[in-house]
């Protein structure tokens, strides 16, 4: 019987120049240990190709990108598309991660489109939802979540969606240091599941990784991960010390 992936990506942000990230990369594979858990790294645009030759061959470690233009090519300065991202060796790439919402502005409607660029590049999105605080305030959290996943993912044939994997990232919580509790993030990875069964059956959710991102660390990834609907996380801040990220993965 098929299980859900375990999923540790450590997405960089804007940091580590060039030789600092190649630093990182190779640590990060002598430091790790053969397990079921898949790793991504997750960088800056710069690191992507000599990351590529760095991870090569070594199981279970892959590369992903921060994000990607939703046209093929074109007059676009200063982007970069699927096919781009393709052709170094990515496999994976986040869309919609709450700060690319929040500072540039990126609708559900352009995630949409960013999504169906990925797929048609036989690559894999990692879709991020979540809510501020003040929705969650308010008790509007699950509602918002609902929306993003529809408005972004439910255009999808049952085919593509098991393609996706989601990253549930509280905004509150993202380079904050405040964590959701583990049960607050199972009670929303249970919803999303959920909405995953309503649109495409029971099978489907239940094949489906949903990543816990905010303030992962490696004091809390065993906790968060314990929680039967949460597959993983999507670590910020910690996936930049080899030592800590490694320990988030040996969490499971």
């Amino acid at each position: 019987m098929k299980k859900r992936q375990q999923i540790v990506a450590g997405n960089w942000k804007m940091n580590k120049t060039y030789e600092e990230g190649r630093d990182l990369a190779k640590e990060i594979v002598e430091r790790l240990q053969p397990s079921e858990t898949l790793v991504i790294l997750v960088a800056p645009f710069i690191h992507l190709n000599s990351i590529s030759h760095i991870i090569k061959g070594v199981s279970g470690l892959r590369l992903g990108a921060q994000n990607c233009h939703e046209a093929e090519s074109g007059a676009y300065t200063g982007e970069t598309s699927a096919p781009m991202l393709r052709s170094v060796g990515v496999e994976y790439v986040i869309i919609g991660h709450s700060e690319r919402r929040e500072y540039f502005g990126e609708t559900d409607a352009l995630l949409a489109a960013k999504v169906n660029a990925v797929l048609a590049q036989d690559l894999t999105p990692i879709f991020c939802c979540g809510e501020k605080l003040d929705l969650r305030e308010a008790g509007s959290h699950f509602q918002l979540v609902e929306n993003q996943l529809k408005n972004a993912l439910f255009h999808l044939s049952a085919e593509a969606f098991d393609r996706i994997i989601i990253a549930y990232e509280p905004v509150w919580a993202i380079g904050t240091g405040k964590t959701a509790s583990p049960e607050q993030a199972q009670e929303m990875h249970a919803h999303i599941r959920s909405l995953i069964a309503q649109q495409y059956g029971q099978e489907t959710a239940n094949l489906t990784s949903i990543l816990y991102g905010g303030s992962v660390n490696d004091n809390n990834a065993t906790e968060l991960f314990k929680q039967p609907d949460v597959d993983g996380g999507l670590v910020g801040g910690a996936s930049l010390k080899a030592e800590a990220f490694v320990k988030i993965i040996n969490s499971f």
